[in-house]
């Protein structure tokens, strides 16, 4: 229960709402390497996630992995816009260790959201909040030298340095692998 006390935040969402909406969810064990999505298919779930670490991607137009996020334990692991626009993805969503989620189907969001007025307004709270973040990451993209990124990623999401392979690291600051080994190197002898 701690995980969607994590999650579902709002005010609106009593604790009789808080059970109705947990046992919406189906508990799910993953492994290292699992796509829950890939390019192409249509999301029919979101992932409530317990544990582990997972990441979505892209492929760029040379067939390279870009890594566009990591989601972490309380997180949701989500391709929105083919969630809810019921269109094929260009993104994948991959675990990067093994751990727990808890799959949400849209079906039962969609009537969860309809009959609950508290799941309404987080819903539509969690899409601002993950809208501004996007907004935030695109400017720090443009705005932020490549170890001021890093820095951020060190200071907000310090499991992902631990966890994930270089590549996805260096891909995600939108930098280079040996650009991110010296960065690495840079901070470690300040």
């Amino acid at each position: 229960m701690e995980v969607f006390q994590t999650i579902y935040q709002h005010h609106l969402l009593t604790e009789s709402d808080l059970v109705t909406v947990a046992a919406a969810h189906q508990k799910i064990s993953f492994s290292r390497h699992h796509h829950f999505l890939e390019a192409g298919q249509i999301a029919h779930n979101y992932y409530v996630m317990e544990s582990g670490l997972a990441r979505t991607y892209v492929m760029d137009s040379d067939g390279n992995e870009m890594t566009t996020g990591f989601i972490r334990e309380g997180e949701i692991l989500i391709e929105a816009a083919s969630l809810f626009q019921r269109t094929p993805t260009v993104e994948y969503l991959q675990t990067l260790t093994d751990g727990v989620a808890w799959k949400m189907e849209y079906d039962t969001f969609q009537q969860l959201f309809h009959d609950i007025e508290g799941v309404r307004e987080w819903g539509r709270n969690w899409m601002i909040s993950q809208w501004f973040d996007l907004k935030r990451r695109t400017n720090a993209m443009i705005t932020n030298s490549a170890k001021d990124r890093y820095l951020a990623l060190m200071k907000e999401n310090p499991e992902v340095l631990r966890l994930a392979p270089l590549k996805q690291i260096a891909s995600y600051l939108g930098i280079t692998d040996s650009s991110l080994s010296r960065i690495r190197r840079e901070v470690t002898n300040s």
